[in-house]
C-alpha cells in the first residue's frame, strides 16, 4: 500500500475531494487526521474511515484561525507519534462578481481561506517534518489563476490561488534541500457538493466546457494527490500538477 503506516494530514475532509481523500489515504495504509469546518459530517467520514479498518482521528475547526494547524500537528504526535504529510485542500469560490462589483469582504473571506490559511499550515507543518527528517505537502490549487485560466467573476479566486501557486514554489525552494517535497495540485471541475452535484443542468454545462467532456470525480482528484504524497513522486518538488481534464490546454 502507498502510504502504510506514514501520517496525514487531511483538510476539507468533511465531504468532496477531501472525504474521498482521507478514505483512499485510509484504506492505502495511512493514519490519517481529519480536519474541516462542519463537525458532523467530519465525525460521519471519520466514523466510516473507523469501521472499514482505518486508523483516524479528526477534529473540527477553522482554517482561518492561525492557531489550528498547529491543533492538527498535535493532534497527529499525540496520537500516531509522528507526521510525515498533509494534504491542505480546503477552500472557497466565493461570490461570482465583476472586481467594481466585488465586496471587499468577499474578497478578503477568499484570499484569507485559499491563501492565508495555506501560510499557517506551511509555518505549523515544514518545521515538524524537517525535524522527522522529511515528508511531502500539497495544496489544492486550480487551473484557475493558471495557464490563461482567468474566468470572469472569478477575480478573488484566481488570485488567491495564483498566490497559492507563487507559494508552492517558494516553500520548495526553501525545503528541498531538507527533504520536504511540497507540490500544488490543480483539478479541474470536479463533482463535489460544494460544485452543485445535485443541478444537473450546472453539471452539464461544466462538462461540456472540459475537452474530456465530463468533470472528474472527487476519487479521481484524490488518487493524484496520493501520487504526489507518495514515494512515487520522489523527484518532484515546486510542481503545479495540472488534473483538469484538458480545460488548461482548451484555454491557451
Amino acid at each position: 500500500m502507498e502510504l502504510t503506516n506514514k501520517t496525514i494530514i487531511v483538510t476539507g475532509a468533511s465531504s468532496g475531494i477531501g472525504a474521498a481523500a482521507a478514505r483512499l489515504f485510509a484504506s492505502e495504509g495511512a493514519n490519517v487526521v481529519l480536519a474541516a469546518r462542519r463537525t458532523d459530517e467530519l465525525r460521519s467520514v471519520a466514523e466510516d474511515i473507523a469501521r472499514s479498518g482505518g486508523r483516524v482521528v479528526w477534529r473540527s475547526g477553522d482554517v482561518l484561525d492561525e492557531a489550528y494547524p498547529a491543533m492538527l500537528t498535535e493532534l497527529a504526535l499525540q496520537n500516531f507519534g509522528s507526521l510525515h504529510g498533509a494534504f491542505n485542500n480546503v477552500g472557497v469560490v466565493g461570490d461570482m462578481a465583476a472586481v467594481p462589483d466585488m465586496s471587499i469582504d468577499n474578497w478578503n473571506t477568499v484570499i484569507a481561506t485559499n491563501l492565508t490559511s495555506a501560510f499557517w499550515a506551511a509555518k505549523t507543518q515544514v518545521p515538524i517534518l524537517k525535524e522527522q527528517g522529511g515528508g511531502s505537502i500539497v495544496f489544492t490549487s486550480s487551473f484557475v489563476g493558471f495557464s490563461n485560466g482567468g474566468l470572469p467573476g472569478m477575480a478573488a479566486y484566481a488570485a488567491s490561488k495564483a498566490g497559492l501557486n507563487g507559494l508552492v514554489q517558494s516553500l520548495a525552494s526553501e525545503h528541498a534541500a531538507d527533504g520536504i517535497r511540497i507540490n500544488a495540485l490543480l483539478p479541474g471541475g470536479t463533482v463535489t457538493p460544494a460544485s452543485g452535484e445535485g443541478n444537473p443542468d450546472a453539471l452539464n454545462f461544466i462538462s461540456g466546457l472540459h475537452p474530456m467532456k465530463r468533470m472528474a470525480s472527487a476519487v479521481e482528484i484524490a488518487q493524484a494527490a496520493l501520487f504526489l504524497l507518495s514515494d512515487r513522486s520522489q523527484f518532484m518538488t515546486g510542481s503545479p500538477m495540472i488534473v483538469d481534464g484538458g480545460m488548461s490546454v482548451r484555454l491557451l
